[in-house]
This record gives structure tokens, C-alpha cells and sequence, in this order.
């Protein structure tokens, strides 16, 4: 799998838990939906931190690095917003409507990645064998490691993210523990992902 690939599955099952939530009335679906599309996003904004956005900056030069700040300054907005929606539970008035405007902000910065972002990235790397699957690979390894609820508060930058990640990781896991997911949805084990 390309590197682009690997950001935009991840980006179509993010689409996917949003519209469970949204789409049902069955407040346990909705639930158990959220926590999915928590975990995924807490997962995949700290993976796209960690190797996206260095690579931006590596392989495209002063656009990547602008590209990259932007990124990591709407990234922040996002993880704000989920922060408050993890904290919330379906039967809150404000559930749906948070996520909403979570999506709304997200959903821009997701059609600009794989508009602008992501293709340039991947014209740079075609000259480069093997490196665009191995990014793949190692933005999937870096999700195992990382944690699956929000911590705005951790930055957007190695290598302070990573350090508060290598610490809340844990807690945050033990925790996903007691949380409802999706029934097809065994643990939400990152390792297997």
C-alpha cells in the first residue's frame, strides 16, 4: 500500500463512523460509533503528526513546510473539538450537534490533503523506491503507539507529542477497556489495525 493510500482509508472510515453516529437515533449505536470515531481520530491526527507532516516538510521543501503548519494548526482546532465530543455521551442534546461541527472542520482539511497535500507528496516520492510504502508501514506502526483520545495539549510537534503520547498511551487504552464499541468491533486493539 502507497503512503496516500494508507492516509485515505484511514480518512473513509473516519466518514464511515461519522455517518453511524449521525445517520442512527439508537442512542447504544451512537455510542458505541462515537468511541470508534474517537479512536480513530485521536490515532490518526497523532500518526499524520508524527510522519505526515514531517514528510511534507522533508520531501516538499518551503511548500510541505507551509502545508504542514497549516495542517497542524487545523489538527489543533480538531482535537479541541473531539476533546470536548469524547467528554459527552449520545443521550446529551449536544452530542450529534458537537460532532457536526467537528466533521465540518475536518471534512475541509481531510479534502484538502488528498487535493493538494497528499498527491504532491506522492509525486516526490515516486523517484524514491520503496519509500512511500515504507511510510505507509511506519504510519501504521506509529498508530499502534499512540493514544486513542484526545490531548490537545500535547503540542502537534515531536518530539513533545510523542513523549506525552508514550505517557497518556496507556491510560488511555486501559480505558478504551470499559468503553462500548462497534459489536463487530472486538477491542479496539491497535496493533491488529
Amino acid at each position: 500500500m502507497v503512503f496516500a493510500d494508507a492516509i485515505t482509508k484511514d480518512h473513509r472510515e473516519l466518514e464511515t463512523y461519522y455517518n453511524e453516529v449521525i445517520n442512527s437515533t439508537d442512542h447504544d449505536h451512537q455510542q458505541r460509533y462515537g468511541n470508534q470515531f474517537t479512536w480513530e481520530l485521536a490515532r490518526h491526527s497523532i500518526g499524520e503528526d508524527l510522519v505526515v507532516y514531517p514528510a511534507f516538510e522533508k520531501y516538499l521543501g518551503s511548500e510541505g513546510k507551509a502545508m504542514a503548519e497549516s495542517d497542524r494548526k487545523d489538527h489543533h482546532q480538531v482535537k479541541e473539538l473531539l476533546k470536548e465530543f469524547q467528554k459527552l455521551k449520545s443521550k446529551d442534546p449536544n452530542f450529534v450537534p458537537k460532532l457536526k461541527e467537528l466533521w465540518a472542520i475536518l471534512y475541509e482539511h481531510i479534502k484538502e490533503e488528498e487535493e493538494k497535500g497528499l498527491p504532491s507528496l506522492e509525486q516526490s516520492l515516486t523517484s524514491l523506491t520503496g519509500e512511500s510504502e515504507s511510510m505507509a508501514k511506519k504510519f501504521g506502526r506509529t498508530k499502534a503507539f499512540v493514544p486513542t483520545r484526545s490531548h490537545p495539549s500535547a503540542g502537534e510537534h515531536p518530539p513533545f507529542e510523542t513523549a506525552m503520547g508514550l505517557l497518556t498511551a496507556p491510560i488511555d487504552h486501559l480505558a478504551d477497556l470499559f468503553r462500548k464499541f462497534p459489536d463487530e468491533t472486538i477491542s479496539p486493539n491497535p496493533s491488529t489495525k
